[in-house]
């Protein structure tokens, strides 16, 4: 259950970088609450991982799922580069999450 929750707090990490970009397109309520939301959501299900993971691994893979998924996001939705070096990069970092959880 704990991987569960470190997955949904990756996730809700995504949707709160999501929404800083859309809070810099609109500045309205809505985009800040959204932004509070997920961030806080994402706080929370990485606190209940970390209640049985490992702090460095929990965290490593939570700042992963995070950094990959935002960049990855914004090459399909905002159309930034899309080159084989930056694709390349994101598997690394994912590929570092998953070796941090095979040693511990």
């Amino acid at each position: 259950m704990n991987w569960l929750f470190l997955i949904m707090a990756g996730l809700f990490e995504m949707l709160g970088v999501l929404s800083i970009n859309k809070l810099n397109r609109s500045r309205d309520w809505k985009s800040l609450a959204l932004l509070v939301i997920a961030f806080g959501l994402s706080f929370l299900f990485l606190s209940l991982a970390m209640e049985t993971l490992p702090m460095g691994t929990a965290y490593a893979v939570w700042t992963g799922i995070g950094a990959s998924g935002g960049a990855i996001l914004g090459m399909v939705l905002y159309k930034e580069p899309r080159s084989l070096l930056r694709i390349g990069c994101i598997g690394l970092v994912l590929g570092s999450a998953v070796g941090l959880k095979l040693v511990s």
